[in-house]
């Protein structure tokens, strides 16, 4: 997997959702990966973002129930969903319209995206170039499967939640509640709150100081330098946020830190999956 700094004059990272009921608004709520919706979702894209063309476009779930969002174990659920196949089969025709030029999946597993990498092979269907799954020091389970598919087949991690909703900065260490941040505003958000992540975020963002590191800049500078990460999506509420996480791409982390980072990882694994 090549990382090339190569940059792009438009680079557009838009979704199409899965099977989901949790937003019935869009689309009458009927959410699949089918010709109709991702016709109309990725129509609609164009027509808000005022371009011609999508550099590249995500789907954003499976179709199929699968884990994803924290979800451990497997249950099979054998639901009828829209096959990769056909999936495939409309974007390669989008493709030929001008409409998008590479495609990626979102919260996939290891088998849904060798799945759709031979569907694309043998139909020759376009290729997945991507895929959007979240990796931090509170979760690295990517590494566990994932982490060979992109290297072996070339198609890179877009890494999200990089900071664990926040949690890697330190900012809510002892219970605090920041005005404005996240975990203040939406107390739904609890994947990264548990207590084993609250030790192992304060294992890391100590680890971090002690160095005279900015915690969050740590956090994002383990992510980025991963061979298979190829994009790490930040978000930021403030400028001065928005800024030290940009300079996180400047800083090369110590081989004692990377052994000590690896040192936490193996005393609490994978405390947020």
């Amino acid at each position: 997997m090549k990382k090339t700094g190569r940059r792009h004059d438009v680079v557009i990272a838009s979704k199409v959702c899965g099977r989901s009921d949790n937003f019935p608004w869009i689309r009458d709520g009927g959410l699949r990966l089918d010709r109709r919706n991702i016709e109309q979702a990725i129509d609609a894209s164009l027509q808000r973002l005022g371009i011609e063309t999508i550099d590249l476009y995500q789907m954003h779930w499976p179709d199929r129930p699968a884990n994803f969002f924290g979800q451990l174990g497997y249950v099979h659920q054998d639901q009828r969903a829209v096959s990769l196949e056909e999936t495939l089969e409309v974007f390669d025709d989008l493709m030929s319209a001008g409409k998008i030029r590479c495609i990626g999946m979102s919260n996939e597993t290891p088998w849904g995206m060798m799945h759709g990498i031979q569907v694309s092979r043998e139909k020759a269907y376009p290729r997945l170039v991507s895929i959007q799954n979240p990796y931090n020091l509170l979760n690295r389970t990517y590494e566990i499967g994932l982490a060979e598919v992109s290297q072996r087949e070339d198609a890179g991690l877009l890494a999200y939640s990089p900071l664990a909703f926040g949690v890697l900065s330190g900012k809510y260490l002892d219970g605090a509640k920041p005005e404005g941040a996240r975990l203040s505003l939406f107390d739904r958000f609890t994947r990264y709150s548990n207590e084993e992540g609250q030790r192992a975020a304060r294992a890391y963002v100590e680890l971090a100081r002690g160095a005279g590191i900015d915690p969050a800049q740590m956090a994002l500078s383990y992510v980025t330098s991963r061979s298979f990460v190829v994009s790490t999506i930040i978000g930021a509420t403030r400028m001065d946020q928005l800024k030290s996480n940009i300079q996180s791409a400047q800083l090369d982390l110590s081989a004692d830190i990377l052994r000590e980072i690896e040192n936490i990882h193996h005393a609490i694994p994978n405390p947020c999956p």
